[in-house]
């Protein structure tokens, strides 16, 4: 067999006399150009995708949209940069004046982006919204808003790369400036994560993002003229010859793109039921995963030059990111629960988030480290003789690029809901294992062999290592750990078994029992937070959910339920009779199927009442484009700190349901106080009143003192009657309803309307200098982010409590309960 000769090779002596090629002086430049170029493009990914998941919704399926079109664009821009703007021949516009005219034109489509979407919305919501139809027009909605930058951000790598020599150090050069960029992503994802969106909001951001790509242009055009010049009459005339093999390469790495998006979709959602599901853990779970890439191509590019072959690096490279993957599925389900980390330890979060990095670099920097220098070697496999640097990074970054895209789409929206996450780890070990293969296929068939005999045994070996992470993780979540260790020393009183166990396409659910055979309560957990319980608290809770406006609105015909959880309060509306039309909106599909079995008791069995009907959307983009009105509208999200959440909390999203009201309508809202601080809390409050300035606030207690609040907001204000609602709960037709309030102590409509906390008016003073919760800024997303260990809940209620006033405008009645009810209140408000 033939010596196999480096695929790199080095020009010949003449040409290295002739060629007036920029030196590494002159490239020195480029790597805080790149840098900078990196940074805005992470800036605007997160900007775009919160922009467009308010116009197309935040679905897996609108999310795995906006994915596969953005990065998608940068795919294509890639590739066409070096076909369109060939690399031979003369008559080439100056490399760093295309560089510099590319960042021009991102920042002026970022800022057309930022009021360009809303626009767009307006057009989407003209056209079809649901089913096939809706599907494809979502599609086209986010290509018309991303196909425009992304284009041009796919084209400024390549075009960086015409900077280049293609000798050997010249290919390193090219993985120094992908490093340089990924670099720049990570400063990006940690300006965004932990600064521009916390204290300003996407318009700052997306200037802030601008900014820097002009200050990018700039500095390229002011360049010496020597950085990035070639001389064309040494540049060849025609196509230069390929790497023998380069399919195979861009095979190999475009499977490690897949592996590398696949595994970031399976331990993002892993790692956030450990460090629980705000904003800033998703922002360090990227920043150290690029983190890792960053290193991982710095180094791999510093060490091509040592590798007689790199396609044997590369495939050696695919087989340890299967042993990493092994690593980091180990490390999820049998080393990181079991740290000692109780969260609640401390209330500063910062010291959580120090925890919090360490544990995310422990699990995933190093299969990141491996796929970060897969991209160098790709390039010194790919390179050929007098090779276009545009084309040739430009084809290899597409190639991965289109693998990311698939390995994204494929696990969350099949392989997760389909085979769970310790099945879609599996499939990411023997996916490396395949992407070694294809390194190895151009080395000819024994070196194939032997290779592919050591993938498929070590992948079989690191794949039956794998198992599913401990239940109680999806159930506990940031607080596994002392759950744990309290079921290990058999100190958990009540100790919970599970009754079910689902990973779904946007969630993952635990329905678990505990108690004894007289007493079993029922818990409904939602990725690593309790939700919903047959336990008496937050029975209460459900049922004054749906009893409340349901029996302030004189005639209930139509309800909307904004989350399913255990059905309790969509199930609290079947006793009425004047309802007509129960719609429930409910984002994962796994939810209302195991809910509707384990909770059929608490919830009346509402999924098989023939008024309901259950839209699997989320509730945001339903309403948007749904022109249906209802009477009731009771909205029970998750908790605010949970990242996506705070758009049920806005105030474009209370206007909304304001205006799907009909008249007399009553909109009902869960404020949680428990895991909230008082800027939280101030903030969910003010943007509630501020589009219902006559909102009420009701509490559902615990132990004497707040755990959460209700708020109602009407259509139109006027008087409850109180003699009216107790009337109703005694005749015949409401025997039900009065049953179902009395098993969660509220025997009668006195008591029910003593849970009267305050009024919009007489809490202004608390409220005033509140930050609103709007579109532009999901400032409550930021701020319960960073006050979910506070254990403020007592003091902010009583500090609510210290504002109230009877309402005597509000609540009418006969002297006699009028009296009961002025008695009730006065009584609590000396118990606290």
């Amino acid at each position: 067999m033939a010596k196999h000769q480096s695929a790199v090779r080095e020009p010949s002596p003449a040409k290295i006399q002739t060629s007036r090629a920029p030196s590494r002086y002159n490239l020195l430049p480029l790597l805080p150009l790149l840098a900078g170029s990196g940074c805005a493009a992470l800036i605007y990914e997160i900007v775009w995708f919160q922009l467009l998941q308010l116009v197309i919704g935040s679905s897996a399926v609108s999310l795995g949209l906006l994915l596969a079109f953005y990065m998608g664009g940068l795919c294509l821009g890639s590739v066409l940069f070096g076909r369109l703007a060939p690399f031979y021949g003369k008559g080439r516009l100056h490399a760093r004046r295309i560089y510099g005219f590319l960042e021009l034109g991102i920042a002026a489509f970022g800022i057309i982006a930022l009021y360009g979407v809303p626009l767009i919305g307006r057009l989407y919501l003209a056209g079809p919204t649901n089913g096939l139809a809706g599907l494809v027009f979502r599609g086209v909605v986010a290509g018309l808003c991303l196909a425009p930058p992304t284009l041009l951000m796919g084209c400024t790598f390549p075009a960086a790369a015409r900077w280049i020599e293609m000798r050997r150090d010249g290919v390193s050069w090219l993985g120094l400036l992908y490093s340089a960029n990924t670099s720049g992503a990570v400063a990006g994802c940690v300006l965004a994560g932990f600064y521009l969106l916390r204290v300003h909001n996407l318009a700052v951001a997306t200037y802030a993002a601008a900014a820097m790509n002009v200050a990018v242009a700039l500095t390229a055009f002011l360049l010496p003229s020597a950085a990035g010049a070639w001389d064309a009459e040494t540049l060849p005339a025609a196509p230069p010859q390929r790497a023998r093999g380069t399919l195979w390469i861009y095979a190999s790495i475009g499977l490690s793109g897949l592996t590398a998006l696949g595994a970031e979709v399976v331990w993002t959602r892993l790692l956030s039921l450990l460090l629980g599901a705000t904003v800033y853990t998703f922002s360090i779970i990227l920043a150290v995963f690029l983190v890792g890439l960053w290193a991982g191509s710095t180094g791999g590019s510093l060490a091509i030059r040592q590798f007689s072959d790199p396609r044997l690096a590369l495939a050696g490279c695919q087989v340890l990111i299967g042993l990493a993957c092994a690593w980091t599925a180990y490390t999820l389900a049998y080393g990181l629960p079991y740290w000692p980390v109780d969260p609640w330890l401390s209330i500063n979060p910062w010291m959580n988030f120090e925890i919090d990095v360490l544990r995310c670099a422990w699990a995933i920097l190093p299969a990141a480290l491996l796929w970060g220098a897969s991209f160098p070697l790709a390039l010194a496999c790919a390179a050929g003789e007098d090779e276009d640097p545009a084309r040739l990074t430009g084809e290899v970054y597409a190639a991965n690029t289109a693998g990311a895209i698939a390995g994204a789409l494929l696990f969350s929206l099949v392989l997760i809901p389909s085979m769970g996450t310790a099945g879609s780890q599996q499939i990411l070990v023997w996916v490396a294992a395949l992407s070694a293969a294809a390194a190895l296929a151009p080395l000819g068939l024994m070196r194939l062999a032997w290779g592919c005999a050591v993938a498929v045994v070590l992948a079989w070996i690191a794949s039956s290592t794998i198992s599913e992470v401990p239940w109680q993780m999806i159930a506990y979540g940031r607080r596994v750990a002392p759950a744990l260790r309290a079921a290990h020393l058999g100190t958990e009183a009540n100790a919970q078994v599970p009754l079910f166990v689902g990973e779904g396409i946007n969630s993952s659910v635990v329905i678990a029992q505990r108690g004894d055979e007289r007493l079993k309560d029922r818990v409904f957990y939602v990725s690593g937070k309790a939700e919903a319980s047959s336990e008496p608290v937050d029975m209460r809770l459900q049922r004054m959910m749906g009893h409340l406006p349901a029996l302030i609105h004189p005639d209930p015909g139509s309800v909307l339920v904004v989350g399913f959880g255990a059905g309790v309060t969509a199930g609290s509306f079947v006793p009425y009779p004047e309802v007509q039309r129960i719609v429930i909106c409910e984002l994962e599909p796994l939810i209302p199927a195991a809910s509707g079995n384990f909770f059929a008791q608490q919830n009346n069995n509402v999924l098989l009442d023939s008024r309901t009907s259950v839209v699997y959307d989320d509730a945001r983009h339903s309403i948007l484009t749904n022109p249906d009105k209802f009477d009731i509208i009771t909205t029970d999200p998750i908790h605010p700190w949970v990242k996506g959440t705070s758009t049920l909390y806005s105030r474009e999203f209370y206007e909304l349901e304001k205006r799907r009201l009909n008249p007399g309508g009553v909109v009902a809202q869960w404020l949680p106080l428990y895991e909230s601080d008082e800027d939280t809390v101030r903030t969910e409050l003010a943007t509630f009143f501020s589009v219902f300035p006559g909102g009420t606030v009701w509490s559902n207690y615990k132990d004497g003192d707040g755990y959460d609040l209700v708020l109602l907001g009407r259509a139109e204000e006027s008087a409850i009657d109180v003699d009216a609602m107790d009337r109703r709960l005694k005749t015949a037709a409401y025997a039900r309803v009065s049953a179902s309030l009395a098993e969660v102590g509220l025997p009668s409509a006195v008591d029910l309307l003593a849970t009267y906390v305050g009024r919009a008016p007489d809490l202004q003073p608390m409220l005033a200098g509140a930050q609103i919760n709007d579109d532009l800024s999901m400032r409550l997303q930021y701020l319960a982010g960073l006050g979910l260990n506070s254990a403020e809940s007592a003091r902010l209620y009583h500090e609510i409590l210290s504002y109230r006033k009877f309402p005597e405008a509000l609540l009418t009645g006969s002297g006699e309960r009028i009296a009961a009810l002025r008695e009730s209140l006065q009584r609590a408000a000396l118990t606290f």
